[in-house]
């Protein structure tokens, strides 16, 4: 098993992502931090879950893979299921445990990511309802980042139900990955929900506005390629979507007033985009 091997499992080029949702549920939560190892180890159990999540999504998704997708390494015969299986369950497990360390709210809402991040690795093929499930974890990792710093207010819910609407919607693209094909694109509205809170919670803040309006070009170029169905751009379109979260992390920071932790979250995008190189988002 090479080290290439476990960041393609890992799909670690999305993991700015996940970093940024820590950083935005705990500002939504708490404002400017007065201390920072609870967001950190916020951002550590989510990153657990989010590398577990992918290894166990090729473990259980091995046999399709032997027929769509030979190239990921269970049926490229890089590592054996088994083993993914394994480190896929033990990075659950360690996440879990990280959010009990941080009390017994954010443990629960740690044991509720987990459990999301599991049926969804185990149902995505078998449900259209699949990009419901995906968007709860994210909600979820909000709710986490939150509870890590004391605090679940109405503010951290409805910012992550436009996390929420914009994961099944980029989700709902990502399920048409290996086919190239769309379908029908009005599940695509969801990604428009995010931008309508983000941009209603800013204000006149100009920063806030600008990522606001980062972001949607950032969904209007994804639909354009999904609309467009040229040879790869739908998986172009996906990754760009999925970057597109800390374009919605930061803009929401920046309208808590925290431009330089906005900057930060803002970066994730760059970063996620960047590190498609390393290792294929999707």
């Amino acid at each position: 098993m090479s080290f290439k091997t476990i960041l393609r499992l890992g799909r670690v080029s999305n993991l700015p992502t996940v970093w940024s949702n820590a950083l935005a549920g705990a500002v939504l939560a708490a404002g400017l931090p007065t201390a920072s190892w609870p967001i950190l180890a916020a951002a550590f159990a989510l990153t657990l879950f989010y590398l577990g999540g992918m290894w166990l999504n090729d473990a259980f998704d091995a046999e399709i893979d032997r027929a769509e997708r030979k190239e990921r390494p269970i049926p490229a015969e890089e590592i054996g299921r088994g083993t993914v299986f394994a480190v896929g369950w033990a990075l659950l497990a360690g996440g879990v445990a990280v959010g009990f360390l941080l009390g017994p709210s954010a443990g629960l809402a740690a044991a509720g990511v987990a459990l999301a991040v599991t049926l969804y690795d185990w149902l995505h093929k078998k449900t259209p309802l699949s990009p419901l499930i995906m968007g709860t974890t994210r909600l979820l990792s909000y709710v986490l980042a939150a509870l890590a710093v004391g605090h679940l207010p109405a503010v951290v819910l409805a910012a992550g139900a436009g996390l929420f609407a914009y994961v099944v919607g980029l989700t709902y693209a990502a399920r048409r990955e290996a086919s190239n094909d769309l379908g029908g694109i009005w599940p695509l509205a969801a990604l428009a929900i995010p931008l309508v809170f983000a941009a209603a919670l800013a204000g006149g803040d100009p920063l806030a506005l600008a990522l606001c309006g980062a972001l949607l070009l950032t969904v209007v170029a994804a639909i354009w390629r999904l609309v467009r169905r040229g040879p790869g751009d739908v998986p172009r379109a996906v990754v760009t979507l999925i970057a597109g979260i800390s374009l919605y992390d930061a803009a929401l920071i920046a309208a808590a007033g925290l431009p330089i932790l906005a900057f930060i979250a803002a970066m994730g995008f760059a970063l996620t985009l960047a590190l498609q190189r390393l290792a294929p988002g999707t």
